[in-house]
C-alpha cells in the first residue's frame, strides 16, 4: 500500500554529478542559478569596457598571462562541441613586421574603393599596434573536416567560423578585465596572411589579435571618437516576433631574415615624445606617421641624408619606346656632377647630399660619376636579358656597399636616369606584380600612342620570354633577381643594393617614382624586413607606379603628377621630412615641461 504520506518519508535522489537541482527547485525559483549582483555588474562593467586598442606598450606579456587570455578563446561555444579554433601566438618581431606590410597593402587597396572622405579616415586608422603589440595572436580555424560530419555544421556550414568568433569575443573580454588591450586587425587578405604563418590548405584564418599593456585608455570605441559611425540605438536593431515587412550581418617558425624591423619600444617611443607636443595628435597627418618611423629606426638624429642618383642606358630604346636620343642619358648626368640637373637641384634644396653613380651609360665612364658598370653584354628584353647574372649579383653588392655609406649620412632618397627605362620599369612591374602589360605601360615623358602601343607589344614579348625562368624560381626572392636580370637595368640594380645597404644601417630609405621604387620592391622580396624603412616620397604619373606602393604597403607623402624622374620627389618628400623632424624637435612640449605665462607664471597655473 502506497499513501502521500509513505512519499514524504524517501529523499529525492540526487545525482552525484551533473545537474543537481530539481525540477521543484527551478520551478519555485526560476532565477536561482544567477551568480548575483556583484558578478553581473562585474560582467558589464567588463563588457562596456572592452575597447579595440591601437597602440600599446613595449613592455612584455608573461607567458601566464597570455595563456590566461589563450584559455578563455578555448573555454568557448562550438558548433557540435568541435572546437574548431588554433591559436597561433607570435611573438617574433619580423613575423610582425611582415604582417604589419601585409597591412598596410591591403588598407591602400581597400581605400581605393571607398568615397574620397572614407578613404582618408581608413588612411588615418594607426595600424602600428601589429609592430608595438609584443604579442600577436591568430585564431585559424581548421575547417578540414567536412561539415556534414560535425553535428550542426551541415545545415550552418559558417557555424565553425561563428564558434571563433566567440572563441575571439572571450579572450577579449578576458584581456580587458586583467588589464591588457587587445586589438583585432581584419586588414588582410586571407590568403597572405595564411602564407605568412605556413597554413594548411583548409585552415583559415580570422584576421589578427594584437595583445599588450595598452598605451591608451579609450573612454568610447575608437571609430566612435574618431567620427566614422556612432552606436545605433538598441530600439533600431532590436525586433520582435518577426522581420519587420516591406512597408513598415602549429607554431610556425619565423622566415629566416637578415635585418629586423624597428622595435616596439622604439615605435612606442616615437609615438610618445610625439604625444608631447602641444599640438593635437597627429597633426601632420601622414607625415606625422613618416616622422615617427624615421624616428623609430635609430638613435641619432636625422638632420639630413644623401640623394644616390644612378643612371643607365637600355638597349630597348632602340626598338622605339622613347621620344628621346640616347644622348640624353649622359648629358643629364653630367649635369648632375655638376649640381645643375633636375635631380641635383632638388636635393641641394632638400638639404641633400648627392652622389651620381654611372652603371651602364653609354659610352665611356662619365666623368665626377661613381662607376659601377656592367661588365657582361645587356640585351634588349625582347630577344636577350637585360643584364647577366654576374652583373645583378655585382651590381647589387657594389650598391649594397654604397648604401651603408651613404646610409650613415642619415636619409637615403633614391633617383634614376635613363632613356627607355620607363619601358624595363613596366616590364619588371608586370613580371613582379603579376599584372598585364596594359596596366603598367604608361606614355612616358612626351611620347604618343605609337609609341605607347609599341612598348606594350615590346614589353608583353619581354614577358613571354622571361616567362619560364621566373617560373622555376623558388622563393620569392630569386624569382626578384631572375626578373631583375631578364628585365632590369643597371640602375634598378644598384639601387636595390643601396636600399639593402642602408636599411643594414638602420637609415630610412625615400623613394622616388615608378623606376625608382622597384629597387624597394626587389629588396623587400629579398628581405621583407626592408619594408619597415620605407617612405613613399610621392606617386607618380606612371602607371604601375600606384600598384607597387601598394604591394608595399606605402602611402605616398605627395602626388604631384612629377614627371621629372631623378629623384625629384623623393627629394621633396625627404625635405617635408626633414622639416618635419625639425618641427618635432622644437615644438613645445606639454605634461612635465611647463611652458612661461604672460607673467611669468608655468602654464599649469594659468
Amino acid at each position: 500500500m502506497s499513501t502521500s504520506d509513505d512519499s514524504s518519508r524517501f529523499a529525492r535522489p540526487v545525482p552525484l554529478i551533473g545537474d543537481t537541482s530539481s525540477a521543484r527547485e527551478r520551478r519555485e525559483d526560476p532565477t536561482g542559478w544567477a551568480m548575483g549582483r556583484a558578478v553581473t555588474d562585474a560582467l558589464a562593467q567588463v563588457v562596456a569596457g572592452r575597447r579595440d586598442i591601437r597602440r600599446f606598450r613595449p613592455d612584455a606579456v608573461p607567458d601566464d598571462l597570455v595563456r590566461t587570455v589563450v584559455a578563455a578563446g578555448h573555454s568557448g561555444p562550438s558548433v557540435g562541441h568541435s572546437q574548431p579554433w588554433r591559436f597561433v601566438v607570435v611573438r617574433s618581431a619580423q613575423t610582425r613586421d611582415r604582417a604589419a606590410h601585409l597591412a598596410d597593402r591591403a588598407r591602400l587597396a581597400q581605400a581605393e574603393h571607398l568615397t574620397s572622405d572614407r578613404a582618408n579616415r581608413l588612411l588615418d586608422l594607426k595600424l602600428e599596434g601589429l609592430r608595438e603589440a609584443p604579442v600577436g595572436i591568430v585564431v585559424a580555424c581548421d575547417r578540414r573536416t567536412p561539415a556534414l560530419g560535425v553535428l550542426g555544421r551541415a545545415t550552418f556550414p559558417d557555424a565553425d567560423l561563428w564558434s571563433c568568433a566567440c572563441a575571439i569575443e572571450n579572450m577579449w573580454l578576458t584581456a580587458r578585465a586583467h588589464g591588457l588591450g587587445m586589438g583585432w586587425v581584419t586588414l588582410f587578405d586571407p590568403a597572405d596572411l595564411a602564407d605568412l604563418l605556413h597554413l594548411p590548405d583548409g585552415v583559415e584564418t580570422l584576421g589578427w589579435l594584437c595583445l599588450g599593456w595598452p598605451d591608451e585608455r579609450p573612454p568610447a570605441p575608437g571609430l566612435e571618437r574618431v567620427a566614422w559611425s556612432s552606436r545605433t540605438p538598441l530600439d533600431e536593431v532590436l525586433l520582435r516576433e518577426r522581420w519587420p515587412s516591406s512597408d513598415g550581418g602549429a607554431q610556425p617558425a619565423p622566415p629566416p631574415s637578415h635585418l629586423r624591423g624597428p622595435s616596439g619600444a622604439r615605435l612606442v617611443g616615437a609615438t610618445d615624445a610625439a604625444d608631447e607636443l602641444l599640438s593635437p595628435p597627429e597633426s601632420l597627418g601622414v607625415l606625422d606617421r613618416a616622422i615617427s618611423r624615421v624616428e623609430s629606426l635609430g638613435s641619432r638624429p636625422v638632420v639630413g641624408g644623401t640623394l644616390v642618383l644612378v643612371a643607365a642606358d637600355h638597349p630597348v630604346a632602340a626598338l622605339g619606346v622613347s621620344a628621346y636620343a640616347g644622348h640624353v642619358t649622359r648629358d643629364v648626368v653630367t649635369a648632375a656632377v655638376a649640381g645643375i640637373s633636375m635631380g641635383s637641384s632638388a636635393a641641394t634644396a632638400a638639404g641633400l647630399s648627392s652622389v651620381v653613380v654611372d652603371a651602364g651609360v653609354d659610352g665611356p665612364a662619365v666623368t665626377g660619376a661613381v662607376p659601377v658598370r656592367p661588365t657582361g653584354p645587356r640585351g634588349d628584353l625582347v630577344t636577350a636579358d637585360g643584364l647577366t647574372a654576374e652583373d645583378v649579383r655585382a651590381l647589387v653588392a657594389a650598391g649594397e656597399r654604397l648604401g651603408r655609406e651613404v646610409g650613415a649620412t642619415g636619409l637615403v632618397a633614391l633617383g634614376e636616369v635613363g632613356v627607355g627605362n620607363t619601358t624595363v620599369a613596366a616590364a619588371l612591374t608586370s613580371a613582379l606584380l603579376g599584372l598585364d602589360p596594359g596596366e603598367t605601360v604608361g606614355l612616358g615623358a612626351a611620347s604618343d600612342r605609337a609609341i605607347l602601343e609599341r612598348k606594350r607589344d615590346v614589353v608583353a614579348r619581354a614577358l613571354d620570354r622571361v616567362a619560364p625562368t621566373l617560373d622555376s624560381a623558388r622563393t620569392p626572392g630569386d624569382r626578384a633577381l631572375a626578373a631583375l636580370g631578364g628585365l632590369g637595368g643597371g640602375e634598378v640594380a644598384v639601387l636595390t643594393g643601396v636600399v639593402l645597404g642602408a636599411v643594414a644601417v638602420g637609415a630610412p630609405v625615400v623613394l622616388d617614382g615608378l623606376c625608382a621604387s622597384l629597387p624597394a620592391l626587389v629588396a623587400v622580396r629579398i628581405e621583407p624586413a626592408v619594408q619597415a624603412h620605407l617612405l613613399a616620397g610621392q606617386v607618380s604619373r606612371e602607371r604601375g607606379h600606384a600598384a607597387v606602393l601598394r604591394e608595399l604597403g606605402l602611402e605616398p607623402l605627395l602626388s604631384l603628377r612629377l614627371r621629372s624622374g631623378e629623384g625629384v620627389g623623393a627629394c621633396l618628400g625627404a625635405s617635408l621630412v626633414l622639416q618635419g623632424l625639425a618641427v618635432r624637435r622644437t615644438v613645445a612640449r606639454t605634461g612635465a615641461a611647463t611652458l612661461a605665462g604672460p607673467s611669468g607664471q608655468s602654464a599649469d597655473s594659468v
